[in-house]
């Protein structure tokens, strides 16, 4: 089978949609399949050395240095640059340019189109257009996600959540949940006693980890206010933040504000094959408070990792921490979370128990099985037969989403 993605964000753009289509990707070419990328360039990126990879000439996005938009221009010329590669299906994953050049090219090859459902702007546009109601960006983001929702033959959708939202919104189409898995293989080993070292952190010092995209949606904020309570208990409680994004100058004016500059270390992007991996192993826990995840990938990379995870359990990270394995959950409260933390803290048994839990739970969302789930959806599609796929959530029972229903009933329309 060979599979068209295309996407407004990739490599060396680091998020969860580029680590979700490397993910895939990587395991459907274990598989036999083939899979060609179209991604936007980069400025100062190296040249692309991967025949499977097609860099699309883009410019810069207001508000947002890291993103590349795709000019219209350069994207029309895909069909010539892709030349007679024949290809099965094509698959959107971002819903900005990349989601009308997937349409249209999915039309030119005269294949269907799917999208995945990546990114819950419900909650996350109104953090980069401030100045607009907030009640206006939630209505523009369910119109929105509606109508690219219907205009595509199928859907995948991270999690449960997810899926329920979009079926509120009066999505249509057929979806299926299918998480991104993890290949267990990257994430074994790691030095978390020479990264301390390196870091000049005291091997008894309690320490905290956040990996992640340093944006507003990602509540980082609401573990810096946390911290304030821990430090309490735990005077020399050290955060982590592994990461970059537009974020940062807020979250270190806050840190100031708190007065918590002794208690904070911003170590910026870290290379995921080693030094991201050092930095998960040098903490006693990993703590997480976003309430806008279609999945929490993240979260699993921890728990392979044998890192004890704090977790707010809200939208796609409920199906990873419902379980109760390698986590503890905690309520948005600044308070009760920082007791989670303290409790953790203040407990090696718990620690290592949470620990052997988490590698365990983990090593269920390995990324092969999700591949050969997806290789089965694609299948069905390209049949016409979306609507019998049936996904079933690692460590969880079966729970299908097909046809234009959805094993949930009475869920409104928002």
């Amino acid at each position: 089978m060979r599979i068209l993605y295309v996407s407004d964000v990739y490599f060396p753009r680091v998020n969860g949609v580029s680590t979700s289509i490397r993910s895939f990707r990587r395991a459907l070419q274990t598989l036999g399949h083939d899979v060609v990328v179209v991604a936007p360039e980069y400025v100062q990126s190296a040249p692309e050395t991967d025949a499977g990879i097609v860099r699309v000439a883009a410019r810069g996005v207001p508000r947002d240095p890291e993103d590349r938009l795709m000019r219209r221009s350069a994207l029309l010329e895909l069909p010539a640059r892709l030349g007679t590669r024949a290809f099965d299906l094509v698959h959107i994953q971002t819903p900005f340019a990349a989601h009308y050049a997937g349409l249209r090219l999915a039309r030119e090859f005269g294949v269907p189109c799917v999208a995945t459902y990546h990114t819950f702007f419900e909650e996350y546009l109104y953090h980069y257009v401030p100045f607009a109601p907030r009640a206006l960006m939630r209505a523009l983001a369910r119109g929105f996600s509606r109508r690219q929702g219907n205009q595509v033959d199928a859907l995948v959708v991270p999690s449960r959540a997810m899926l329920t939202t979009l079926t509120a919104y009066g999505v249509r189409a057929p979806m299926t949940i299918l998480p991104t898995g993890i290949s267990l293989a990257e994430f074994a080993g790691g030095d978390g006693a020479g990264f301390r070292r390196a870091h000049g952190i005291p091997a008894e010092r309690p320490v905290l980890v956040h990996v992640g995209r340093v944006a507003f949606e990602k509540n980082i904020d609401f573990l810096l206010r946390t911290l304030v309570h821990v430090r309490v208990q735990h005077p020399q409680v050290l955060l982590l933040i592994a990461g970059e994004g537009p974020a940062l100058p807020q979250l270190k004016n806050l840190v100031c504000r708190l007065r918590l500059e002794a208690n904070v270390q911003f170590v910026g992007y870290l290379d995921r094959a080693s030094d991201l991996l050092d930095c998960f192993r040098a903490g006693d826990a990993f703590v997480f408070a976003s309430r806008t995840e279609t999945q929490g990938l993240v979260l699993l990379e921890a728990m392979a990792l044998g890192v004890p995870v704090v977790a707010i359990a809200e939208m796609g990270a409920i199906d990873i921490l419902e379980a109760g394995k390698g986590a503890l959950t905690a309520p948005p409260d600044e308070q009760a979370f920082a007791d989670a933390v303290c409790l953790l803290l203040e407990s090696p048994l718990l620690r290592r128990r949470l620990a052997a839990e988490g590698r365990q739970f983990a090593a269920a969302w390995d990324a092969a099985p999700q591949a050969q789930r997806l290789v089965d959806f694609y299948a069905g599609v390209i049949r016409g037969r979306a609507g019998i796929f049936a996904a079933q959530l690692p460590g969880s029972g079966a729970y299908a989403a097909t046809g234009n229903s959805v094993e949930q009933r009475g869920v409104p329309r928002l």
